[in-house]
């Protein structure tokens, strides 16, 4: 009798395993299949940059497929372009980079091979909020620009930015984009359009195009899956500029989006871009010391402006020289000429220099320069802004009243104001020869508290 029970549990584990083996648990896109083409493939087929007219950052693009046909057909992993570029003894894809591993391969196939489910979360397929957000707390103002004219200040939000007014700084319009954290707020040359780096962090960085006149958005493309910092217009008002988290720095078009160049000789993340004047070059400042000198339209190294001394946080070009001023994580605000050095005489040299300022205390993490070139305003973790002459670079003034780090600094182009932002999401107005606080305000509307009593 116990030798039948031994015998009809065995049967019966068996027959269990069997049915478990012939059951697949199903292959998940969005946790185990999308992650590895974010790791091999999303640097060379996504919006920004459609080798192949090839997108695999988004299911649908997949399913598209590019110029050479449909990249996968749903249950035949024989069919389509996707598994025959990556596979074999020398794959065609990645063109950069190691041939995917068998198990990654493998996974593919058995996805496709189960129909190439879809289990991307529908939230996902729209982040764009359909009402701007309400604040209960003030959020950190990472970003602020004032329009060419004076008459707009714009004003980084959660998932927004916001456009104020500067006389009376009324709210004029509320730009809601797909992206919740803004680092960089940008008006165009010709003060039409507003270029705005938003990003997802570790997902995706975008690039918004904003009418500023109809308030609505233009054009809006992911550039890179992570983080994107230091936007720049071309002075042609034809191209931007990006430094990304994934050490590169980047030109787009943007009529319609596409990655014009794209520099990879950094080794750490890339905070800043400024163009020369003539837009044919443009600055790329890193976290890796160095600011580079890179052809804008194609991308290539041209030279090193500075020696490497201490990581850059932050970057500004002068308004109407090829100049650029840098600021440290050591406090350090600098000055260089935007310029080929090909008679450098020797290591260690800086043709380029022009100035180094006072170090102002703690991690620099804005300069900028005012809109007559006549300034140049540095801020940080230390909770002041100093203000020098491009004339002299003495101090014309230190404003203070500020809590917490500063992020954020634009001059006014028509009056000897400063707009100020930083950690405790206050904006602050001052006046620069004097240094006086102006005037103090939030950054975004709030809520106001319930009068309700709880019982």
């Amino acid at each position: 009798m116990a030798q039948f029970i031994c015998l009809a549990v065995f049967l019966w584990l068996v027959s269990g395993s069997e049915q478990c083996g012939a059951k697949e648990a199903p292959i998940s896109y969005t946790r185990q299949i999308a992650p590895i083409f974010k790791r091999n493939c999303n640097g060379c087929h996504y919006p920004g940059k459609l080798k192949g007219e090839l997108d695999l950052t988004t299911y649908p693009a997949i399913l598209k497929g590019g110029k050479h046909g449909a990249s996968i057909k749903a249950g035949d992993p024989k069919t389509g372009t996707l598994m025959e570029e990556l596979s074999g003894e020398e794959p065609s894809m990645p063109k950069e980079g190691d041939p995917l591993s068998k198990v990654e391969l493998a996974l593919i196939e058995k996805w496709i091979k189960q129909g190439a489910p879809n289990d991307t979360p529908k939230v996902a397929e729209s982040l764009i909020p359909s009402d701007p957000p309400k604040y209960r707390t003030l959020p950190v103002v990472s970003a602020l620009a004032y329009s060419a004219d004076g008459k707009l200040l714009a004003v980084s939000g959660f998932h927004e930015v916001l456009l104020y007014n500067s006389e009376n700084m009324e709210v004029k319009g509320r730009l809601l984009g797909e992206a919740s954290r803004i680092e960089s707020i940008v008006f165009s040359p010709d003060g039409k359009h507003l270029a705005v780096a938003a990003n997802a962090p570790g997902v995706f960085g975008q690039v918004q195009i904003w009418n500023v006149d109809g308030t609505n958005l233009v054009k809006a493309f992911k550039v890179s899956n992570d983080s994107i910092y230091g936007l720049s217009w071309s002075p042609q008002g034809d191209r931007v500029a990006a430094g990304c988290a994934d050490r590169t720095s980047r030109v787009f078009g943007i009529r319609d989006g596409k990655e014009l160049a794209k520099f990879e000789n950094h080794s750490d993340w890339v905070f800043g871009t400024a163009f020369a004047l003539d837009g044919k070059r443009y600055v790329s400042a890193s976290r890796d010391k160095s600011m580079k000198l890179v052809d804008a339209t194609n991308g290539q190294y041209v030279d090193d402006l500075n020696r490497q001394t201490e990581p850059i946080l932050c970057l500004a070009r002068h308004p109407s020289a090829d100049m650029v001023a840098f600021g440290s994580d050591q406090g350090m605000i600098r000055v260089y000429k935007i310029a080929e050095n090909p008679n450098r005489s020797s290591e260690g040299k800086e043709p380029a220099f022009i100035k180094e300022t006072e170090r102002i205390s703690g991690p620099a993490h804005v300069v900028a320069f005012s809109p007559d070139g006549n300034l140049l305003g540095a801020a940080g973790s230390a909770n002041e802004i100093k203000v020098y002459s491009t004339k002299d670079w003495k101090r014309v003034s230190t404003l203070k009243g500020f809590e917490g780090a500063i992020f954020a600094l634009a001059f006014h182009p028509k009056t000897n104001y400063v707009a100020v932002g930083g950690f405790d999401g206050k904006i602050r107005i001052y006046e620069t020869a004097k240094g006086q606080l102006v005037k103090t305000m939030d950054s975004v509307p709030l809520e106001k508290a319930s009068q309700t009593a709880s019982r």
